[in-house]
C-alpha cells in the first residue's frame, strides 16, 4: 500500500471547495509520456495553479503502473525545483471501469479515482460507486462518479449516442454514491471529432464547422439542485484549429476536428463546474510539433529533437488553458 500523501501529492477535496468559491476550474490533463508530463508541471508551476494529472486504463498500462507512482512523486519535486514551494498536484484515474481498478490505483498511491458506471443501469451505477467510494474514502482518497453519456471515442471509452444527465437523479445519486465530485453530461464529447458535420452549421467566411451550444439549462437545474457541489465536465477540449491546420499541412488527415468553443468552457468555469478534463488537445499539440519538426527537418532522427519542439507547443497550450479559459493561475492556497 503507497500513501499519495507520502508521493506529495494531495486530493481534489480543498482545491474544488476553493474553486467552487471562486469562479473558476481545475485542470484536469491527461498524460501517458514524459513530454505530456514536463509541460503539464512547466506550465501549472509557473502559473501557480493547481493542477490534475489524469491517468486512463490505456494510459496506465502504456505508462507502466510502477513508473507511473515515480513519475507523479517526481513531478511535484519538478515544481518544487520551478520555484513553486507547496504545488499542488492530484494524480487521478480517469474512467475507471471497475471497482478492482480503482482500488489497485488507491493502493498504488492515486489521490483519487473516477469510477465510470455512466453505461450501466441506474441502480447498479450507484452501487458500484458506492463499493469504491468506501474503499476510497478509508484512505482519503477523493472519488468521481458520473451521471449521463459522453458520446465519442477516447482510449476505452466509446458511446455513439450521448444522453444528458437528468437533474431529477443527483440528489439521489450524490448522496447515495458517496462521491466527493459529480462528472455530468451537458453537451461535451471525447475525442478530436466530437459533432458531426450534420449536428453543426458553417461559418461561412471561413468554412469550418461550428457546434451546437451546450446544454447551459441541464447545468443550472444541476447546480439548484446541489448548491456547491463539485461538478466535472469531461470531453471538453477545444480541438484548436492552429494544431489541425499544422497536422494537416504536415501529411496528416484531419478532416472536420472540431471540440468545444472556448468561450462555453470560460462560462461553465465560472459556474459549478470546478474541474474541466483536456486530453485531445494535448495530443493534437504534440503531433503539429512532431509532424512539422519532421517535416522540415528530415534528417532529424534523435527524438529530442523533435519531442522537445512537441513540449514547447504542449507547454504553451496548457498555459492558455489555465490563464484564459479556466481562470486557475494564480490560486494555489500557498502560491510562495
Amino acid at each position: 500500500m503507497v500513501n499519495y500523501k507520502d508521493l506529495g501529492l494531495v486530493n481534489t477535496r480543498e482545491m474544488f471547495k476553493r474553486a467552487v468559491k471562486g469562479g473558476y476550474a481545475i485542470p484536469a490533463f491527461n498524460f501517458s509520456n514524459l513530454e505530456q508530463l514536463q509541460a503539464i508541471i512547466t506550465a501549472s508551476s509557473e502559473l501557480r495553479s493547481p493542477v490534475i494529472l489524469q491517468i486512463s486504463k490505456g494510459a496506465r498500462k502504456y505508462a507502466n503502473p510502477i513508473l507511473l507512482r515515480y513519475m507523479a512523486q517526481g513531478a511535484v519535486e519538478f515544481a518544487k525545483s520551478l520555484g513553486c514551494k507547496h504545488p499542488e498536484i492530484v494524480l487521478h484515474l480517469d474512467h475507471g471501469d471497475s471497482f478492482e481498478l480503482c482500488k489497485d490505483c488507491v493502493d498504488l498511491g492515486f489521490s483519487s479515482v473516477m469510477i465510470d458506471g455512466s453505461a450501466l443501469p441506474y441502480e447498479e451505477n450507484i452501487a458500484l460507486t458506492k463499493k469504491v467510494a468506501d474503499y476510497a474514502h478509508q484512505y482519503d482518497v477523493t472519488v468521481e462518479g458520473e451521471l449521463g453519456v459522453l458520446a465519442g471515442v477516447e482510449d476505452e471509452v466509446s458511446a455513439e449516442e450521448s444522453h444528458y444527465t437528468r437533474p431529477e437523479e443527483v440528489i439521489d445519486f450524490s448522496t447515495r454514491s458517496g462521491v466527493d465530485s459529480l462528472a455530468i453530461s451537458i453537451g461535451t464529447s471525447h475525442g478530436a471529432y466530437k459533432f458531426k458535420p450534420e449536428q453543426c452549421t458553417r461559418d461561412p467566411k471561413t468554412g469550418r464547422l461550428v457546434p451546437p451550444p451546450l446544454a447551459f439549462d441541464v447545468l443550472e437545474e444541476i447546480e439548484k439542485k446541489l448548491p456547491g457541489f463539485p461538478i466535472v465536465l469531461h470531453g471538453s477540449s477545444s480541438v484548436p484549429q492552429e494544431y489541425v491546420d499544422i497536422i494537416n499541412k504536415y501529411g496528416g488527415h484531419l478532416p472536420d476536428a472540431v471540440g468545444i468553443p472556448e468561450d462555453q468552457l470560460r462560462k461553465a468555469s465560472k459556474s459549478a463546474v470546478c474541474k474541466i478534463n483536456i486530453d485531445s488537445d494535448s495530443r493534437l499539440a504534440f503531433t503539429a510539433g512532431v509532424r512539422e519538426t519532421l517535416s522540415l527537418h528530415p534528417e532529424y532522427f534523435d527524438p529530442r529533437q523533435y519531442c522537445g519542439v512537441a513540449r514547447n507547443y504542449m507547454t504553451d497550450l496548457y498555459k492558455h488553458k489555465i490563464t484564459d479559459v479556466l481562470g486557475s493561475d494564480n490560486k494555489l492556497a500557498n502560491c510562495d
